[in-house]
């Protein structure tokens, strides 16, 4: 695991990043990034979450879970999902998060680093059954900032929740803005 000095001497000494707003000091959330358009923001996020001192949960199909790979990605916090047309994603999430004392689950809410106009929902609904909030982040490429927005209590209306996300990424610059939108708000 990467220290949270180095993480440091990386993300802020030498590429420049800033940070903005604070991570919840809460149990169990769900943090969405965007925009994601480039493997990078990966490494960013990685980075901003060693600084916190978060582990967070991100999801992997179970394909990849085979020895000793699949030890590697749950050491990384890798959760396997079966993404089977009968598998219940969001029945296997509330599921996980219904049985631990601590969880913060990393979602793209785009769900791919290519341009998309409609949002996946998954997460609106892993949160809203599951009973947690929804941390909203960014990051910012063109101010080099990594921010967390706001935090969102779903209330039932996903289209009116949907809007107030959204417009959290308004001003947003990806790292590459062509590939980026929030599409209808």
């Amino acid at each position: 695991m990467i220290t949270k000095s180095l993480s440091k001497v990386l993300l802020v000494n030498i590429l420049g990043w800033k940070f903005e707003g604070e991570l919840p000091q809460i149990k169990k959330y769900i943090i969405i990034v965007a925009p994601h358009t480039s493997s990078m923001d990966f490494l960013i996020g990685r980075l901003y979450l060693a600084i916190a001192g978060l582990n967070i949960n991100i999801l992997q199909k179970k394909e990849l879970f085979f020895f000793p790979l699949g030890n590697i990605l749950k050491y990384f916090g890798g959760i396997p999902v079966d993404r089977g047309k009968n598998a219940n994603i969001v029945f296997q999430l509330t599921e996980k998060f219904d049985n631990s004392e601590y969880m913060t689950l990393s979602l793209a809410p785009e769900g791919t680093r290519k341009k998309v106009t409609h949002w996946k929902r998954g997460f609106y609904y892993i949160a809203q059954k599951a009973n947690v909030p929804i941390v909203v982040a960014s990051l910012d490429y063109k101010r080099k900032v990594v921010g967390i927005k706001k935090i969102i209590k779903p209330s039932g209306n996903i289209n009116a929740d949907m809007i107030e996300i959204k417009n959290c990424y308004k001003d947003v610059t990806a790292k590459h803005p062509e590939n980026f939108s929030v599409g209808n708000i």
